[in-house]
């Protein structure tokens, strides 16, 4: 694998994203995360799984250069099948985040059971300036934020620190940057002290309400993106846009 690490040190696993500068979900490390989140899910010495990044950004999000029409369906489905894997892995999953967390950065780590984040973090959704939305966030953040945080963060695009993500709900804890390896591992020791069978059924019964919901808003909000969103004029030009460097004009369609 060349865009992520994996680790074995059961019962924890930990997987890195490594894909310099900044971390950038390219198909390739979507096919190397539904791998490694596969093959960790059959090892029954594992219960634990800490997703991590190397570099100065969690992630920037997903590569935009894959929102081209002969790509986008592919690119959704298969980002989408990652954060599905996350949100119904049997095992704990816990984001340690510092730097850029933005985008589909943001949503991988979202979607983790538990979040530790540097106070100096800087999280957002930025699709809306792309004339796009975030079709894991606009499905899902609301349940963790509530829905005029959600809104503002969806709508406005705008970055938020990682302590305001923490006091909003999107991650558990706040740190200064030295000390989110410190809290992850300590959240580690004491998850290992306890049941893995346990921890498993208790997960999927804490998520069983809201799974049902997401399954389908997730389905719902692809569809929308490539069925209307995909087909706006400005959607295009804000990709176009984005990718020459240059400041989008919309035309409202």
């Amino acid at each position: 694998m060349s865009r992520i690490a994996v680790v074995l040190e059961p019962p924890v696993a930990r997987i890195t994203l490594q894909h310099a500068p900044v971390n950038v979900i390219d198909i390739a490390m979507m096919d190397e995360l539904a791998t490694a989140i596969d093959e960790i899910e059959e090892r029954a010495d594992v219960a634990i799984v800490v997703l991590g990044a190397t570099g100065k950004a969690f992630s920037t999000g997903v590569d935009v250069a894959a929102h081209t029409p002969d790509k986008i369906q592919e690119m959704l489905s298969k980002f989408h099948g990652v954060i599905l894997k996350l949100v119904g892995t049997k095992k704990v999953t816990i984001a340690a985040v510092r730097g850029h967390c933005l985008g589909g950065g943001a949503e991988l780590a979202m979607v983790c059971d538990l979040v530790y984040t540097s106070q100096a973090a800087g999280w957002g959704f930025p699709e809306i300036k792309l004339g796009c939305y975030p079709p894991v966030a606009a499905t899902a953040l609301a349940a963790l934020v509530g829905q005029k945080h959600a809104s503002d963060l969806v709508l406005t695009g705008r970055t938020i620190s990682g302590s305001e993500a923490a006091a909003i709900g999107l991650a558990n804890h706040a740190l200064p940057d030295e000390q989110v390896d410190g809290a992850v591992q300590e959240a580690v020791q004491h998850l290992s002290q306890l049941s893995p069978a346990a921890l498993a059924v208790t997960k999927k019964a804490t998520y069983a309400w809201n799974s049902m919901h997401f399954d389908k808003g997730l389905a719902r909000a692809e569809q929308i993106y490539l069925d209307e969103l995909m087909k706006t004029e400005d959607a295009q030009e804000g990709i176009s846009a984005f990718m020459e460097k240059r400041k989008p004009v919309w035309k409202g369609r």
